[in-house]
């Protein structure tokens, strides 16, 4: 199984309503220092519904380049358009991504039918390993189980589905249905153990922006066979990854990191706005608790 560990689905920072460079190459090393096996450039955390075809080819090279063969990249190329999609797939592949991530087409919610020929459509059209990504409270429609096991047949670089339905045993059903070699990442901070338990492999992390290396040593840690260990992990940063969604992702995340990092800014796009007062509050509490705030 090629991506299994740790994938951080990192933010995109901004200056100016500009992707910041320094801060993106700073935050990619972050996380190579953290542990992690790989990021994600422009999924959801990193903006992706706002960010122009130009800036996620930009964000795929910095990435690239930043990382330096030190962990693996992932583009997230996905659209509602299969036509867009395919471009911006080869855009990743030109720049020497190591993976495409693939949404199910949002708001047109095509059938399953129709998901299987997007996907098959994009997966010949290029060379990269992809993976599939199913988020039905974001799409409007789930990629079905049936339909990933097709996927995983027709297409050899169909390798991995990201899945963030809430359900530990949508994994269960995944892993029942689909060949060993498959692989299956948890796509909800709060439900990676769970889901690990269930047969996933690693995850694709909102938290990991924040703390890299406990995401990594939790997913090590059980795979390794240390579930206690694992569990205490997960017992201490649960708080974390429930308050890093009491607002619309990424607001949350891009708030922690500067309230940890002098050199982030907690700068997203409209139509996303900073956090209100009392949610502000509780994060502040939650990573106080955790020794996370940067001290003056």
């Amino acid at each position: 199984m090629p991506f299994e560990g740790t994938y951080t689905a990192i933010v995109t920072p901004f200056r100016d309503d500009r992707i910041d460079a320094e801060a993106y190459a700073r935050l990619i090393e972050r996380q190579i220092e953290g542990g992690v096996d790989g990021v994600v450039a422009v999924g959801t955390t990193g903006e992706s519904a706002t960010l122009d075809y130009d800036e996620h080819i930009e964000a795929f090279r910095l990435a690239v380049e930043a990382a330096r063969g030190r962990c693996k990249i992932i583009a997230g190329t996905g659209s509602n358009s299969t036509r867009e999609a395919i471009a911006m797939t080869r855009e990743a592949e030109a720049v020497k991504a190591d993976a495409a991530l693939l949404v199910a087409p949002y708001y047109n919610r095509p059938s399953q039918e129709g998901l299987y020929r997007h996907f098959r459509a994009i997966a010949e059209a290029t060379g990269l390993p992809v993976i599939l990504y199913s988020v039905p409270s974001r799409c409007g429609v789930e990629i079905g189980v049936e339909t990933t096991r097709r996927l995983a047949d027709d297409c050899t670089n169909v390798v991995a589905i990201k899945e963030a339905g809430g359900s530990a045993d949508r994994i269960s059903q995944l892993r029942d249905a689909l060949p060993d070699d498959f692989t299956v990442l948890s796509g909800d901070d709060a439900l990676t153990l769970p889901s690990l338990a269930a047969g996933a492999t690693g995850v694709i992390s909102v938290t990991s922006n924040v703390v890299p290396d406990a995401v990594s040593r939790m997913v090590r840690a059980f795979r390794q066979g240390n579930a206690k260990e694992a569990r205490e992990i997960h017992a201490r940063y649960y708080p974390l990854h429930k308050d890093l969604f009491i607002e619309p992702n990424p607001v949350p995340t891009k708030t922690a990191l500067s309230l940890m990092l002098d050199w982030v800014r907690p700068d997203v796009r409209l139509p996303l706005c900073e956090m209100g007062d009392s949610t502000l509050r509780q994060l502040k509490h939650t990573l106080a608790g955790l020794g996370l705030l940067k001290t003056s």
